[in-house]
């Protein structure tokens, strides 16, 4: 986890204290399950919770060396814990991890802290959203020109780009919400996962307290499908982030000057330009996108575990499981943030608008003509005849707009009146159904044009 992308609400998460704290909890857990059913005595069970709640309480950094310091000479993390355990719990101690196998506690262990995450990453979404909406309700009717193959296209709503990451955003909380669900298992199933040393009530229990379920066939270890689906649904949030980013970035640009990210006083921009003010959020957003989805192979490849278990998937996940969380926590964060405070200019867009001669009406005049009576054969013909003569002509002295050169034409003339063109022309026409839109996406309309 790198310091300068890792917000510390999500690295608390993956710190060693908080994997210690749920590593007892665990133990704690099992062994009043194992009290309750009869297999440990009670009064050991709650020795084991009162003085390992107490050593938790007081963990130091103390703690964490001589934890270290045992598993310097066991090579072996979960009994090292154990160790340090015993030497808070005493004697009772004997029955903490009865019957059970470090899996249980590791694979358990990090399905709390993924849902911990998790739980997090949609608080993150929830700000994602909530900026992209208000960015979408206060640009509903913001005339910009759409572009498909990166040219001008015909005019849309710039609130109306927004509404569609809206769209895709809430999708992907969907998609993190079922992933989480996916991720939230519980195994306490022994050797070889046969229950054979212990209650499968134990596992219920301990699920039921840390709001997880029992895994349906743990092998020893939860089966990494379901890892895979979850780095597979991180994968997708980071692809939206980046085309999102990717517009961001390409409206800043100097020849689009659009929108912009804001920019903060005393911010610089060049250490040799003074007057430059790059898109460094969203070109960051689209390098932490890429981090996040490259842990998608090796977490598909940990899938294939030999037999019932081995731990090739361990350092995968001791890197991919921190790492992936942090970075899209930051990236969801730093995108909120962005979309928050984007510049957004109107003029600018409505001259780009117009920067073409009127050549953006062309698909309305061509309805229009066909409307009119024109086979559409010929109208595109004519249409595209003069959409071309102001196109190849931009900025010369006997340039003429796409309008002036329909006028022109003996096809046009006289066969389509001059309110009819008035209104294929109207970049407005293009607002007719927005409100379809924005109730489909937000459940209500937003705000009307006055």
């Amino acid at each position: 986890m790198v310091p300068r992308y890792t917000r510390p609400v999500m690295a608390a998460i993956w710190s060693p204290e908080n994997r210690y704290r749920i590593w007892f909890e665990i133990e704690a857990l099992a062994c009043e399950a194992m009290a309750e059913y009869g297999a440990i005595p009670k009064d050991a069970a709650r020795t084991i919770r009162t003085k390992g709640d107490a050593a938790m309480a007081a963990f130091s950094q103390a703690d964490l060396d001589r934890i270290d310091e045992i598993e310097a000479e066991t090579r072996h993390d979960v009994i090292a814990f154990l160790t340090w355990l015993a030497e808070k719990v005493g004697p009772d101690s004997r029955f903490v991890h009865l019957g059970m196998t470090s899996s249980d506690v590791l694979d358990t262990c990090l399905s709390v802290q993924m849902v911990q995450a998790t739980d997090l990453l949609l608080q993150d979404m929830d700000a994602v959203l909530a900026a992209l909406k208000k960015q979408a309700f206060d640009h509903k009717y913001t005339l910009t020109i759409g572009r498909s193959h990166a040219i001008h296209a015909e005019p849309t709503s710039f609130g109306l780009k927004i509404a569609g990451h809206y769209a895709e955003f809430a999708r992907n909380r969907e998609r993190l919400l079922r992933a989480r669900a996916e991720i939230a298992v519980c195994a306490i199933s022994g050797a070889v996962g046969t229950y054979a040393h212990i209650d499968p009530r134990v596992e219920e229990y301990v699920a039921d307290r840390l709001g997880l379920t029992p895994e349906d066939v743990s092998t020893q270890v939860i089966p990494r499908d379901r890892h895979a689906a979850y780095f597979c649904a991180l994968a997708v949030i980071a692809s939206g982030i980046e085309r999102l980013a990717t517009e961001v970035r390409h409206l800043q640009r100097s020849e689009v000057r659009e929108a912009e990210e804001f920019f903060h006083k005393g911010q610089k921009g060049s250490s040799a330009m003074p007057h430059k003010r790059n898109p460094v959020l969203s070109e960051n957003l689209t390098g932490l996108a890429r981090l996040v989805r490259s842990h998608v192979i090796p977490a598909l490849e940990n899938v294939a575990l030999w037999h019932e278990r081995d731990i090739s998937h361990s350092s995968v996940e001791r890197n991919i499981c921190p790492d992936g969380t942090v970075g899209l926590d930051f990236a969801l964060m730093r995108l909120a943030g962005m979309m928050e405070k984007l510049v957004v200019y109107p003029d600018q867009m409505q001259a780009n608008i117009d920067s073409l001669g009127g050549v953006v009406h062309s698909g309305e005049v061509l309805l229009a003509l066909a409307r009119a009576g024109i086979l559409r054969e010929d109208a595109y013909r004519i249409v595209q005849r003069n959409a071309m003569e102001t196109w190849t002509k931009l900025g010369r002295k006997d340039a003429r707009t796409f309008r002036e050169n329909l006028d022109a034409d003996p096809e046009v003339a006289g066969r389509v009146p001059p309110e009819v063109l008035d209104a294929a022309m109207d970049s407005n026409a293009h607002l007719r159904q927005i409100d379809h839109t924005y109730n489909r996406v937000f459940g209500e309309s937003g705000p009307t044009r006055t």
